[in-house]
């Protein structure tokens, strides 16, 4: 294959890999849906994101107390993998949390018990710019939660982790 036909080809498919990213980033970002959309956001939980790679998990002590696992879309997965400080827009993160109980087989484990939330961040800079480029949704049995807890994802995200593109987790190898 001649050289510039590569040179095309290997610029074609990154953009296809960010059209793609993006129309996930739309998908997790639909308006109009008001019953599942969160509110300030208007971010939803993604379609398969159970299928998702795990970018990491995670232990929350009290007063949570959860067992957390954090899966990417594809774009969350390789930005993670690289240690990206600025994520491209199109990625989406989803963290599902679960109460921690012991284990009926095996004392010293921990293993999830009932789910306590799923939580997305949509990463599109111009439309979320008001905070740092990050849509948030937070929802409880499938349903959004109000407006109030929404207001709260971008003060703590940006009081802690401003710097790592206001993203908590980090890749686990």
């Amino acid at each position: 294959m001649p050289s510039d036909l590569r040179k095309g080809r290997n610029l074609l498919i990154p953009a296809v890999l960010v059209a793609a990213g993006l129309a996930v980033a739309a998908a997790g970002a639909r308006e109009g849906d008001a019953k599942s959309a969160s509110p300030i956001f208007g971010v939803t939980v993604p379609d398969g994101y159970r299928s998702w790679q795990l970018i990491a998990p995670a232990l929350e002590g009290e007063p949570l107390n959860e067992l957390r696992a954090v899966v990417g879309n594809d774009i969350a997965v390789r930005a993670s993998a690289r240690g990206t400080v600025s994520f491209p827009d199109g990625t989406v993160l989803v963290k599902l949390a679960w109460k921690r109980v012991p284990s009926p087989e095996f004392e010293p484990a921990t293993v999830p018990g009932r789910a306590t939330t799923v939580q997305v961040m949509v990463k599109d800079a111009k439309r979320y710019a008001a905070t740092g480029g990050w849509g948030f949704g937070r929802f409880v049995e499938g349903k959004p939660v109000d407006e109030a807890q929404h207001e709260t994802c971008f003060a703590c995200h940006e009081a802690r982790v401003k710097d790592r593109d206001f993203v908590f987790t980090r890749y686990a190898p």
